[in-house]
């Protein structure tokens, strides 16, 4: 029988987390599997942990919880239930209800075929013409960019075996792009589609500064093509303000034209200050990543967990990794 971890990483999902829990588990109840569900609060400022809590008292062995110190984000959520899931598969998937739990039980007959990764690929049926056209122009520009492929309508819902997890445990990075990971580690990989559902309840976290922050992220953390870029414009722009000052030396030997005046100076002078701002602003983001992967920070801090004993798997890696990121993980 398959050991399945199911990591739900959860923020301020108090008004949908009960109803998430009774749906995973009837659905996991009808599958021929040993599962366990890894809730991880990230720093929820509502009820969320103390209905996590309950959850737990509730379902025994079943259910475990992390909660952090504060929210950490997403990515650091995702973490900590990798670490924590000691199943031979593990699926990743949201407390909202927007990934339908009906779903693993394809995800687990693709796997029993033998793929290390399960990717539930959600169509865009349903949003809006604008989002959808930005999303669809987003993903070809940057997979022009990137050195991984980041397809659109992929994200964290996926199935991965131990093998791919152990992978990605083995990345101790501190600016983690989850997507550009799954991608990054290979290993056999299936998709399949999905009409995308509705939240449960709630309001979603994701704003329009959040998704471009998150956009950006991706474009950075997988290559290093924006400064090889910018050497390029610096050689062009250096190119053609030559041709630009022989033309108007040449113009004013042949016909006596006084050279341009103000206008031409600010607008030069403004454009150029834009392109090194830029340049400036790039190069600062790459030197901000490297600032904060050599402080070697813990990507999360716990305040309080209920995790089994049954932890075997989760307990073999923190013995194996030597940045030891978890400060505690003593069940309560």
């Amino acid at each position: 029988m398959t050991k399945l971890s199911v990591v739900v990483p959860c923020f301020n999902e108090e008004a949908v987390i009960d109803s998430f829990d009774t749906e995973i588990r009837r659905t996991l109840d009808a599958l021929p599997v040993d599962y366990e569900v890894c809730y991880i609060d990230d720093g929820s400022s509502d009820g969320t942990l103390g209905r996590l809590r309950r959850i737990a008292a509730t379902h025994g062995d079943r259910a475990r919880y992390v909660s952090f110190s504060r929210n950490f984000g997403k990515e650091a959520a995702m973490l900590a239930g990798l670490r924590e899931a000691g199943g031979e598969a593990v699926v990743i998937m949201d407390a909202d209800l927007q990934h339908p739990p009906e779903l693993i039980a394809r995800m687990l007959d693709l796997y029993r075929q033998g793929h290390d990764q399960v990717v539930a690929r959600r169509t865009r049926e349903g949003d809006k013409r604008i989002r959808s056209a930005l999303s669809r122009l987003y993903y070809r520009g940057v997979n022009r960019w990137v050195d991984v492929e980041l397809a659109d309508g992929v994200g964290d819902f996926r199935l991965l075996s131990r093998p791919a997890v152990d992978a990605l445990l083995s990345m101790p990075e501190y600016n983690r792009f989850s997507k550009g990971l799954f991608s990054w580690i290979g290993f056999d990989t299936v998709h399949f589609d999905y009409r995308n559902a509705q939240r449960g309840a709630g309001e979603t976290k994701w704003r329009f500064g959040a998704l471009l922050n998150y956009g950006m992220d991706g474009l950075i953390s997988f290559n290093n093509r924006p400064l090889r870029l910018g050497i390029w414009t610096g050689a062009a722009l250096t190119v053609l303000s030559g041709l630009y000052a022989l033309w108007v030396v040449g113009m004013a030997l042949a016909f006596g034209i006084s050279a341009p005046g103000y206008v031409t100076l600010v607008a030069i002078t403004v454009g150029l200050g834009g392109v090194q701002l830029v340049m400036l602003g790039l190069i600062g983001e790459y030197i901000g990543r490297i600032y904060y992967e050599t402080k070697r920070r813990p990507h999360f801090l716990v305040k309080e967990a209920h995790t089994p004993a049954a932890r075997t798997a989760a307990a073999a890696w923190h013995a194996r990794t030597p940045l030891g990121e978890p400060v505690r993980l003593d069940p309560r």
